[in-house]
């Protein structure tokens, strides 16, 4: 099994002692689409999967979800995170195990819930928060939470529908867009081109029937949308989580190298740093 390069205590040392307010932000890869990001005092959890409820609910199915990464850090754990996102409703997405022990939280008060609109009535019982707690965004609309504007960009995964959500987040001086599960869509790249995106996370597990699952961008697609979009940096994810739906990231490499597309590879538990220098 993989090992995250810094998981648990280390891992919760690490974000502990980045936390600077020096104008910069950090990211962390939790695994899969799961990113924690850090900016001037503020934690957003974006899309965190940190359990095993879906290797549990598949493990005597034709459909097993073998992991491949360890987890990296318990979510009761994160109890200073501000804000919490979903992009869309499936597990590894929206993760019951996961969210139940952040919302728990009394004091303060538990963290911001952001959503896709039409998600939010599933998405509450999900997590176990009342209804009226959940945020919910439309494609094209904005709103701030903790200084960070959050416009919701809709995603397409496999059909453009609007329970699939990505974010784009500014803050500061900074751009960053979360795109949840998609694949490529007309116009998708027309929406996010006027955000000046600095940080693209985007998925490459791909996708084919075999799978018998929602499919995403194969690599070679993610470093296309980075470079479209002007991406001064595009982070590949959604690979090294199941056994039956990922992707290597060379195909991303590739593509991005032919293309002059800016990227860094992450592993689990590493952080990024930037300041205006990197970008």
């Amino acid at each position: 099994m993989i090992q995250p390069v810094q998981s648990h205590e280390a891992l919760l040392a690490d974000i502990q002692a980045s936390n600077v307010r020096n104008g910069g932000f950090r990211l962390w890869w939790l695994g899969q689409s799961g990113f924690l990001l850090q900016w001037e005092g503020v934690h957003v959890l974006l899309d965190p999967y940190l359990s095993d409820s879906l290797t549990n609910k598949y493990a005597t199915t034709d459909k097993p979800h073998v992991r491949m990464t360890e987890l990296v850090v318990d979510p009761a754990s994160l109890h200073f995170c501000d804000i919490v996102t979903s992009s869309h409703n499936h597990t590894d997405h929206l993760d019951g195990a996961t969210l139940r022990p952040l919302f728990e939280r009394k004091s303060p008060a538990p963290p911001h819930f952001l959503v896709s609109e039409v998600n939010r009535a599933f998405a509450a019982e999900r997590a176990g928060v009342p209804a009226a707690m959940p945020v919910g965004l439309n494609d094209g609309q904005a709103v701030e939470l903790c200084g960070i504007r959050f416009t919701g960009v809709m995603s397409a995964h496999e059909e453009l529908q609007p329970q699939f959500m990505g974010y784009v987040l500014q803050f500061g001086p900074w751009s960053l867009y979360h795109s949840g599960d998609t694949v490529l869509y007309d116009g998708l790249s027309t929406k996010l081109r006027p955000f000046g995106v600095d940080v693209a996370l985007l998925p490459i597990n791909g996708r084919g029937p075999e799978r018998r699952v929602a499919g995403n961008l194969w690599g070679r697609e993610a470093a296309w949308l980075a470079y479209s979009i002007g991406a001064k940096t595009v982070v590949p994810c959604h690979y090294e989580m199941f056994t039956f739906n990922t992707a290597s990231p060379e195909e991303f490499v590739g593509a991005c190298e032919v293309l002059g597309q800016k990227f860094q590879v992450m592993k689990c538990g590493e952080k990024l740093a930037f300041v205006p220098a990197t970008i």
